[in-house]
């Protein structure tokens, strides 16, 4: 349990900081408060069970899911700003849920997979140096691709980044010459 809670504040400051983003985009976006309370309570909540509800494999945890995307779901088809909604239009708030549920669900995992991953490691190796913390991360963050080629950095802050390997190597200067082995070594060796 002591290992879990240590998690806990990470976790969270990822999910305040996910949130800070849904209010930004809806900030830009120039809404109403009613619109952006109806994307918050509503919409998301909806785009974010839909997707927990097909990704779970317990059985038993899909029923409650189920039952609560239930819930949500009515809850949603009822809200006015639903009904007045053109359909195209929903599509695309739909579009744009989908992408921050997606954004959370990236967050969540790269706390849980690499954190989790770097404290067995700690646990099995007794303690690894400050520096290779750093190393992981950049690693995780620039270098890790999925199927799409994308890193979790150019997710997250929706722009590319230049090639982790290749940054690193056109910063390396020439490498020294190897010393020169005395003659008379290679001769009698």
């Amino acid at each position: 349990m002591k290992k879990v809670r240590k998690q806990v504040p990470a976790l969270a400051a990822l999910v305040d900081f996910w949130w800070a983003g849904v209010e930004q985009d809806l900030e830009a976006l120039d809404l109403s408060s009613m619109g952006r309370r109806w994307a918050r309570e509503c919409l998301l909540p909806l785009v974010y069970w839909a997707h927990q509800a097909a990704h779970t494999r317990c059985a038993r945890r899909k029923v409650k899911m189920l039952q609560l995307l239930e819930v949500v779901r009515a809850a949603f088809h009822q809200h006015a700003i639903t009904q007045r909604m053109p359909a195209q239009v929903l599509e695309e708030w739909h579009g744009w849920a989908t992408q921050r549920v997606k954004a959370f669900q990236r967050a969540s995992s790269a706390v849980e997979g690499r954190n989790g991953y770097l404290s067995q490691m700690h646990h099995n190796h007794r303690g690894l140096p400050k520096q290779r913390y750093k190393v992981w991360t950049a690693l995780h963050n620039f270098d890790c691709r999925a199927a799409d080629g994308t890193t979790p950095a150019s997710r997250f802050f929706r722009r590319t980044f230049p090639d982790l390997f290749e940054t690193m190597l056109s910063n390396i200067e020439d490498l020294p010459r190897p010393r020169k082995r005395n003659q008379a070594m290679t001769l009698t060796g």
